[in-house]
């Protein structure tokens, strides 16, 4: 899909070199509302250090990587935070699902959902009652007080997603979100967090290594040796 509307996200002339090996060169990226954004290649082209340039979690040596957290707002330029206040954009306003999901196996799912919404200072009953919301929308009315070890993957992946929406980010990351599921618990919870992010506006960056969840994307970015070789969107333009 292809969009008009101002970019959520914008990166330039990125470079991150681990040691003496460049992980990143020169790579670039406009994100806007509504897409989907498969980022592929082979291991070691530099698919996890890109995203964790754009999300902040990292900062790149050169470049620039602008976030607008909401329509109308002045770019926000990453290159001038330092890591406290990263932490604090991608608290407020940047989702993540990871492979394995990551959930706290002490907390039921209902409050691992919440504890993204806590730790910005929502009181826990307000925390709560938004965690119930996102987990029926995601199919687990009823799973609320079980824990990660009592869900099955799948579920334990719904969770993730809850947890990743349940403060309505700006922006949605996901490293290998069905890499760890069968084949058609991978196309459920692709189906989730697909729906739950693009649906509201939001755009979706995902590394995959799987051709057929990045077929299910609108756009297709392949990185080789830390460099962006083909965008998807640049070829139907």
């Amino acid at each position: 899909m292809i969009t008009s509307a101002p970019p959520v996200l914008q990166a330039h002339s990125l470079s991150k070199t681990y040691d003496s090996a460049q992980a990143l060169v020169d790579a670039g990226l406009t994100v806007r509302p509504s897409e989907s954004v498969a980022i592929m290649g082979p291991s070691g082209s530099g698919k996890t250090t890109l995203m964790h340039v754009l999300s902040g979690i990292l900062p790149a040596d050169t470049g620039e990587v602008q976030f607008s957290p909401a329509a109308g707002q002045a770019p926000l330029r990453m290159s001038t935070m330092d890591a406290e206040q990263r932490a604090r954009l991608r608290r407020e306003h940047i989702g993540f699902v990871f492979q394995e999901g990551l959930l706290l196996p002490e907390l039921t799912a209902l409050e691992n959902v919440a504890v993204a919404l806590m730790v910005s200072g929502t009181p826990r009953a307000a925390a709560e009652q938004r965690a119930v919301g996102w987990l029926a929308a995601l199919g687990l009315a009823g799973f609320e007080q079980r824990r990660p070890g009592q869900l099955s993957g799948g579920q334990a992946q719904r969770v993730a997603i809850a947890r990743a929406q349940v403060n309505e980010p700006a922006v949605v990351f996901a490293d290998e979100p069905t890499g760890a599921l069968d084949s058609a618990t991978s196309e459920s919870v692709l189906d989730a967090l697909l729906s739950s992010t693009v649906s509201r506006g939001a755009p979706l960056v995902m590394v995959t290594h799987d051709e057929s969840v990045a077929a299910r994307c609108s756009r297709l970015i392949r990185l080789q040796d830390g460099r962006v070789v083909h965008d998807s969107a640049e070829v139907a333009a």
